[in-house]
């Protein structure tokens, strides 16, 4: 989604989230945490997700810079399980991505100082954190850069074959 952006000179006013709009587009939900994340180039921070019944659905932007952002369906029983989506997040072209819960989450910075923003449908919970290992090569994500630093805890995140998921039959919130 491409928000409501005023420029001028003076630089730029922009709409993230307006309950109508989603809601219009069959996307409704709640924001109760608000997290920003900052980056160096070729950092990568995921595939996070947690689970029920504190699944998180994100609604995500660059508000400086540039990032690869992923989300990778964890439902079983979805026609799209398994499968990910990626699209550039910048502050250049002001997309919004909305990650519904029961998906799991990850970015790769494209520019140094990038700053990520994401607010959630439920509070972190420690424990119902949950992750797969970033690139798993059973998940084929098209990571877009060489030269990708992650963390000790995600570089020992399982691959998405051993991973947790969401139950069959769960409802999502």
């Amino acid at each position: 989604m491409v928000p409501r952006v005023v420029s001028d000179e003076r630089g730029y006013f922009q709409e993230v989230h307006k309950s109508s709009e989603y809601e219009e587009n069959g996307i409704g939900f709640r924001l109760v945490q608000s997290n920003h994340s900052c980056s160096s180039r070729g950092v990568a921070r995921g595939l996070h997700y947690q689970l029920p019944p504190h699944e998180q659905g994100k609604l995500v932007w660059v508000a400086k810079g540039a990032v690869w952002d992923v989300a990778l369906d964890l439902r079983p029983g979805s026609l799209t399980f398994g499968k990910w989506f990626g699209l550039e997040l910048s502050d250049d072209n002001h997309r919004v991505l909305w990650i519904p819960g029961g998906f799991a989450h990850g970015f790769v910075a494209l520019q140094d100082d990038t700053h990520l923003l994401y607010q959630c449908t439920s509070e972190y919970n420690k424990e119902s954190e949950a992750g797969i290992f970033w690139n798993d090569p059973e998940l084929g994500i098209a990571w877009p850069q060489e030269g990708i630093e992650v963390s000790d805890k995600d570089r020992a995140l399982p691959r998405f074959r051993d991973a947790r998921y969401f139950p069959e039959n769960y409802h999502f919130r």
